[in-house]
């Protein structure tokens, strides 16, 4: 293996790796911001990557789109998220909503 295959094989690895690093900051951010902690799930939705849905302490939500899948894996990693196997149940009832979301459930239903 020559030095230029060597650069070629761990620049994708660190360049994800920046990635998941700059990713991480926005997450840790939020988790500060809404009680010094979150819980999410990392989904993916296709060729655009993968979506990691948030949720704080304080039952605010919130979400970051990663390029890939194991990207957002390693950004929620890096930022002490508590990771769930899916939005249902327990997750899912920590979410508090506000006049706000529910207006823009509804759309022009209000």
């Amino acid at each position: 293996m020559t030095n230029a295959d060597t650069a070629t094989t761990t620049a994708p690895d660190a360049r994800a790796e920046r990635r998941a690093k700059r990713i991480a900051k926005h997450l840790s951010s939020f988790a500060a911001q809404h009680g010094g902690s979150a819980d999410g799930v990392v989904e993916y939705v296709g060729a655009i990557g993968t979506r990691i849905v948030l949720v704080g302490a304080d039952g605010a939500w919130g979400d970051q789109v990663a390029p890939s899948y194991p990207v957002g894996l390693r950004a929620a990693e890096l930022a002490g998220i508590t990771l769930h196997d899916s939005f249902e149940g327990e997750l899912g009832l920590k979410v508090k909503t506000g006049p706000y979301e529910w207006k823009r459930m509804a759309g022009i239903q209000i």
